[in-house]
């Protein structure tokens, strides 16, 4: 970002929309109309349509002391691709809304921006809309994901059944382990200005709260490979949740298996060091963005080839309830701890 600072009274709101949007290019066929008129037009030839939103606040979801604004631009948008991947379609669509306080400057939203188009470009999403607004209470950020899918191919959460077998893709705990090292950091900071962060060797787990991938690649493999999942979803609030989730929405129960738990050694090491259990990062830390799955038994042999995917349990009847089989041989009822809104 450069030194020079514009205050956005300066240019006022229109003035501010069309200098963020001023490099704004569309990369789909079916956008007709984008950025600048009353509403955005799009022809998604035929196909059926996915739309999902998000909040971000300042403060709740983001510290912007250790989060850059560039960072923060691509998180916004690719939190909300996540959701539409995980229906198994395709974004193709965003709008990005903000509310900002005047300590930010013009280039300070430049910068978010610059996240937010590195995103689009990476996901090949078109920007065709929004709305800025001033706010008394931080950076607001509220973006709206549209994709398209194929008629009645979307997966929910709703179709598990009994004895599809439990896939995720990537790691879990990572993202929450990322989060605790920075606010550890920001704390020793706050206390002894002078004293550097430390973040060596520790790029896998920041990387992984700061600037989250959606799965494209397992969505695009699975359809490739003719796997269609019963039930899908996210995990943005931790495995627990998530998989709690799908089991009340298709009404069955499930069994997970600790040891098949994937976690990278770097999460691993750094749950150690801080006295935390693994297992208890993996199960209900959150934003990892990975995609949790269920698929038939009889897609087990292609599911196994890809090493980007754990097989980590399977659906059972309900009467069975939400059970988790430690690396001891215990059983223990799965419990939602993981991120909550409204729990602070």
């Amino acid at each position: 970002m450069s030194d020079q600072r514009t205050e956005i009274s300066a240019i006022g709101e229109f003035g501010l929309i069309e200098h963020l949007t001023r490099e704004n290019e569309t990369k789909q066929a079916g956008t007709l109309v984008s950025v600048g008129d009353d509403a955005a037009v799009v022809d998604h030839f035929g196909k059926q349509t996915v739309i999902t939103t998000d909040l971000l606040l300042e403060g709740i979801h983001f510290d912007l002391m250790y989060t850059p604004l560039k960072h923060l631009g691509y998180k916004a948008v690719v939190v909300n691709l996540s959701d539409v991947y995980a229906m198994m379609a395709t974004p193709t669509h965003i709008t990005v809304s903000i509310g900002v306080s005047n300590r930010f400057s013009v280039e300070a939203l430049d910068e978010f921006y610059e996240g937010v188009y590195a995103a689009c470009e990476k996901y090949n999403v078109d920007l065709v809309g929004g709305d800025t607004s001033s706010s008394l209470k931080g950076f607001v950020i509220s973006v709206t994901a549209v994709g398209e899918v194929a008629t009645d191919k979307f997966v929910t959460r709703s179709g598990a059944r009994n004895n599809d077998l439990i896939c995720v893709s990537g790691t879990l705990g990572a993202a929450y382990l990322g989060l605790q090292l920075l606010e550890r950091e920001k704390k020793i900071f706050l206390e002894s200005p002078g004293v550097q962060p430390d973040l060596q060797n520790r790029s896998y787990i920041v990387g992984r709260i700061l600037k989250p991938e959606p799965r494209a690649d397992i969505v695009e493999w699975l359809q490739t490979e003719g796997i269609v999942p019963t039930s899908m979803i996210d995990i943005s609030d931790g495995l627990c949740s998530e998989l709690l989730h799908i089991c009340k929405n298709s009404d069955v129960g499930c069994t997970i298996y600790e040891e098949k738990l994937p976690i990278h050694d770097e999460a691993r090491q750094m749950a150690f060091e801080f006295g935390l259990d693994p297992t208890a990062c993996a199960l209900s830390g959150g934003e990892d963005y990975e995609l949790l799955f269920t698929i038939a038994p009889s897609d087990y042999e292609k599911i196994v080839g890809n090493e980007g995917i754990s097989v980590i349990g399977h659906i059972n009847e309900p009467v069975g309830g939400a059970m988790l089989v430690t690396k001891q041989g215990n059983r223990h009822k799965l419990t939602a701890q993981g991120w909550n809104a409204f729990q602070q």
